[in-house]
């Protein structure tokens, strides 16, 4: 039944789809509805005849390929009724089954169903994919790859008897191998290599045999970085083929492995042939601001950085660092070029504001997760530390070319992580310094405008007939401007905006007010100059906003929380920024976004130090805003976890804050805001608002768990922590404690987070607070636990459970007989550890709290697996994984993925324990890197026992260092491992 055969009669007289499959059990159903094929023997039939492409079949080759060498006596009779029976279970399509010739087909001309196949479906995909692929379109070829590998739904032709079934079933098996591995060999050149080494783990342990997927998986594990795995791979296969057939690896394999040896930069991802679109796994980002529509002057410049951008098409990456003073035009410049050059980029360009001329520059580990997350990469996927994400950024634009433009600069130190490294790539720096220390960059100082370039910008915004009448009142105005662009700008902007004044006023109002400016050769007074003339042209509403703005840290801030700011109305604040947008002085970030350039956010403070009256009124600014945090944030925290009462013992803030329609708005709100959020926290604890810095803190814990905002979090928390213990706030000292130990514990530092806690018990008890007392108490039995200190760890956790319920705090309550279950675990009281866990996780089903169920149904999960009720465990662990996923925890996903990866190999499956721990390996897990520890060595024992030892070896060797370094226990279970593996 070909591809032709897929449609019966014309498409208006179709009223139905009748679809046929073998490509698993053999099944035909209309409308998605089953219809009822019969027996194995019977359904054998229909999959002879489907798989005949329309043709016919004698009754001989039939009873052959049904029965063989051994038919029954009446089997031509038998063949008739199997026939008949088919036609009746078709019903008003049986016609497609045609007798001719002393034998059947299947016809699809001969319904009025539209008919199709799940092996033609999947060819037909097939086929479009090796056109896309012939035609330079990678990214094209895999996704139809993928759809023609849709089409299996399990074995083909199970439990279907015959000859001629068998026949096909290893036909189809080894298509479904082949198109397996096309798709995957397009996955490694697209880049998604981290993401194959979890399948191609898994299919090498059900495929021993086969050299092309070791040689997959050999690549995989070397661009991810595992460069030791992927050599070990090869170990094991050579001495699996000289064990098994006597041979020696295949030449391609064995080339393979030469190159990993040598680190071959051909090994590294190419880029898409210019044919091919981008691919789907890394987006192309285009994120270049827009570039002034009255560019000028700046020619040598542009043609010079042009031309050096434009040299790591073919060489080394191309790195231009532009420096000057503030304000003589560094970002329109550096926009201007990146623009022109964009043609030699075509994988995509980045852009970042690094605010390093302002107090809080931003971290390269936060900007590289926000690179990240441009270029595709899942939060899921990005790693904790600055290192491995400059590693990851680094691996993903191997091959390809991406211009990135890094402005505003701090220093050298905070460029060199972003820099992709890459032959093909280039990046553009802006800076206020000179960054001679930036190895390899070529360094471009931008000076004011000539006295012409100046005269052309302020002609362009003013307009060449006003300008003509009074010339030389224009050079007095741009002379007074210094020449720098950003003064020209916002002076002519002044001017255009005022139809009735004359240049010559503007340059009377110019040499009145700043005298000194003739005198001007440095940047700052240059600039605020400017901006003085632009600030006094603003009426009473515009600038008290203005000023109060200036005051709020953080990156830009949005609407909302620009009115509680003010203290207006959400509609008139927005009047309010649209005109000082309109003003040049606050820029519009993104829709509902503003912020300021940075030496204008100076310029507004020292306004709001000379003109804000009361003085007061700064402060209950920032109160205002630190209020609005609170209480939205404490909104989200209530629907993220139902029933704590944590949030009761919080500050109440005065206002509303914001209404969510549901968690997950909530949450979107929360991680869109981390940044302005902790900006806030670490400000208000410098203005001595700490217990309100503490709870916001407690208020925003999930962002401590994402991993993206983690480092931040965790320096908000030590600022607050050091403030509130120099003021002798034991309270919000304790709280912060209590965070910090989240921190520590999410990161593996137990240690640390140990000592944390006691600090935070101590201060509990000397303040009173029952929040701090409780959480100390439950985070030092976690810790005792993964010591192996498990009599202490049981202690502490009785004493939080009492603690809790004291407080009448149910969810809590329910995470200390969670985390109680474990510790019976290790002590092997294992039914008790199984009724622990079913009261914690009824607690959370009675109070739909959808976040710590996953925790309840990961605790049972364990508690059942360890007691050797494998199946239901699982069934737990897998539930708790897909809450995991969709209530974004990433980290305690990959430890549920740890867990069955245990699960299975207890049941002696150790390719899936091995294809679980790959995955627990990509998602990281709470423990940071004692976790990442253990699941290398429950890889390691999965893949010994797939008889990959050498490989194992790899995963214990730096499981070890792990465990070493860290002085864990775990480290003599993995050297008893490696012990018998290096004697072998």
């Amino acid at each position: 039944m070909g591809a032709e055969g897929k449609v019966g009669h014309g498409t208006e007289q179709q009223e139905h789809l009748l679809h046929f499959a073998v490509l698993g059990p053999v099944r035909a159903h209309r409308d998605g509805q089953d219809l009822p094929m019969g027996s194995p023997q019977q359904r054998a039939l229909l999959a002879a005849l489907l798989l005949r492409n329309g043709h016919t079949a004698t009754a001989e080759e039939l009873i052959d390929g049904l029965w063989g060498e051994d038919p029954p006596d009446r089997a031509k009779a038998a063949l008739r009724t199997y026939a008949s029976r088919i036609r009746k279970a078709l019903g008003a399509d049986a016609e497609l089954l045609v007798s001719e010739s002393g034998g059947y087909a299947v016809r699809t001309d001969r319904t009025r169903s539209a008919v199709t196949f799940d092996h033609d479906l999947a060819s037909a995909y097939a086929s479009e994919a090796e056109k896309y692929l012939a035609g330079g379109d990678r990214s094209k070829a895999r996704e139809k790859y993928a759809s023609a590998l849709e089409q299996w739904s399990g074995e083909p032709l199970a439990h279907v008897p015959g000859p001629f079934a068998e026949r096909q079933r290893d036909r189809l098996s080894e298509w479904h191998l082949s198109l397996l591995e096309n798709r995957l060999d397009l996955d490694l050149q697209l880049g998604a290599h981290a993401g194959a080494v979890s399948e191609l783990t898994a299919l090498t342990a059900a495929h021993p045999l086969r050299e092309r997927l070791r040689e997959l998986l050999m690549l995989a594990l070397y661009r991810s970085g595992r460069q030791a795995e992927a050599l070990a791979v090869y170990a094991d296969t050579r001495r699996l083929l000289t064990d098994e057939l006597g041979v020696d690896p295949r030449p391609e394999l064995a080339d393979l492995h030469q190159r990993i040896l040598g680190a071959d930069d051909s090994l590294a991802l190419e880029p898409d042939e210019p044919s091919g679109p981008s691919t789907p796994k890394l987006a192309q980002p285009a994120q270049l601001p827009a570039t002034v529509a009255d560019f000028t002057g700046r020619a040598t410049f542009v043609a010079e950085l042009r031309d050096q951008l434009a040299q790591a098409e073919g060489t080394v990456m191309a790195v231009s660092a532009v420096a000057g003073i503030g304000g003589v035009g560094k970002t329109t410049l550096a926009v201007h070029v990146a623009h022109a050059a964009a043609e030699h980029f075509p994988d995509g360009q980045l852009y970042v504001d690094l605010q390093g001329a302002g107090p809080s520059a931003s971290e390269p580990a936060t900007v590289l997760g926000a690179f990240l997350r441009s270029l595709g990469v899942d939060d899921t996927g990005i790693p904790e530390g600055v290192e491995e994400r400059s590693a990851l950024f680094r691996s993903l634009l191997s091959g390809r070319r991406v211009l990135t433009l890094l402005d505003n600069a701090r220093d050298a130190a905070q460029v060199r992580p972003l820099l992709a490294g890459a032959k093909g790539c280039a990046a553009l720096v802006t800076s206020r310094a000179r960054m001679v220390d930036l190895a390899g960059a070529h360094l471009v100082d931008l000076d004011v405008m000539s006295p012409d370039e100046a005269m052309t910008l302020f002609t362009r915004i003013v307009g060449e007939e006003r300008v003509s009448a009074e010339r030389q009142a224009a050079m007095d105005v741009v002379g007074a401007c210094g020449f720098l662009p950003l003064a020209i700008r916002i002076a002519a902007a002044r001017l255009a905006a005022r139809r009735t004044w004359t240049v010559a006023a503007l340059a009377s109002k110019l040499a009145d007010e700043r005298r000194r400016l003739d005198e001007l050769q440095a940047g700052d007074q240059a600039v605020k100059a400017t901006f003085e003339l632009g600030y006094g042209q603003l009426d009473a509403e515009q600038g008290r906003g203005f000023r109060l703005l200036g005051l709020a840290e953080g990156p830009d801030i949005s609407l909302t929380a620009a009115a509680a700011l003010l203290d207006r109305p959400a509609d008139e604040t927005e009047n309010l920024l649209e005109s000082l947008v309109d003003a040049s002085l606050l820029e519009s970030a993104a829709p509902g976004r503003y912020r300021f350039h940075d030496l204008v956010r100076l310029f507004a403070r020292a306004c709001a130090e000379r003109d804000e009256q009361p003085p007061s009124e700064q402060e209950s600014a920032l109160n205002r805003l630190l209020d609005f945090y609170l209480a939205t944030a404490s909104k989200v925290f209530a629907l993220e976890k139902p029933g704590e009462r944590g949030a009761e013992h919080l500050v109440k803030p005065f206002g509303p804050g914001m209404v969510f329609e549901d968690r997950d708005a909530a949450v979107n709100w929360l991680f869109s805001e981390a940044d302005c959020v902790l900006a806030c926290v670490e400000q208000a604890a410098g203005r001595g608002m700490l217990r309100h810095a503490a709870d916001l803190l407690i208020a925003i814990k999930d962002c401590a768990d994402s991993g993206v905002h983690s480092l931040r979090y965790e320096r908000a928390a030590t600022t607050v922590r050091d403030a509130a213990r120099a003021a002798g706030d034991a309270l919000a000292e304790g709280r912060t404690q209590t965070m910090l130990t989240h921190v520590h514990v999410v990161a593996g530092r137990f240690s640390q987070a140990d000592e944390e806690a006691k600090r935070a018990l101590l201060l509990s008890q000397e303040s009173g607070d029952p929040l701090a007392g409780c959480w100390a108490l439950n985070d030092r039995g976690i810790i005792a636990n993964c010591q192996s200190r498990f009599a202490e760890a049981e202690t502490h956790l009785l004493q939080a459970l009492e603690a809790f319920r004291a407080d009448r705090n149910r969810p809590s309550e329910a995470s200390a007989l969670s985390n109680l279950s474990a510790v019976s675990l290790a002590l092997g009281r294992k039914d008790r550890a199984i009724e622990l866990a079913r009261q914690g996780l009824e607690i959370y089903e009675n109070l739909n709290h959808r976040m710590r169920m996953a925790n309840g149904r990961y605790a049972l999960g364990r508690a059942l697996t360890e007691n050797g009720r494998l199946t239901e465990g699982l069934d737990q662990l897998n539930r708790a994984a897909a809450l995991f996923n969709e209530t974004r925890q990433p980290l305690w996903e990959g430890v549920a993925h740890f867990r069955m990866a245990e699960a299975h190999l207890a049941d002696r499956r150790p390719a899936q324990a091995a294809g679980h721990a790959e995955q627990a390996l990509a998602l990281r897990g709470i423990g940071g890197e004692w976790m990442r520890g253990r699941m290398l060595t429950v890889l390691g024992r999965a893949l010994v026992a797939l008889g990959q030892r050498d490989r194992a070896r790899v995963c214990w060797k730096d499981a070890l260092a792990v465990f070493d370094e860290m002085g864990a226990t775990d480290a003599e279970e993995v050297r008893s491992l490696l012990t018998p593996a290096q004697a072998a």
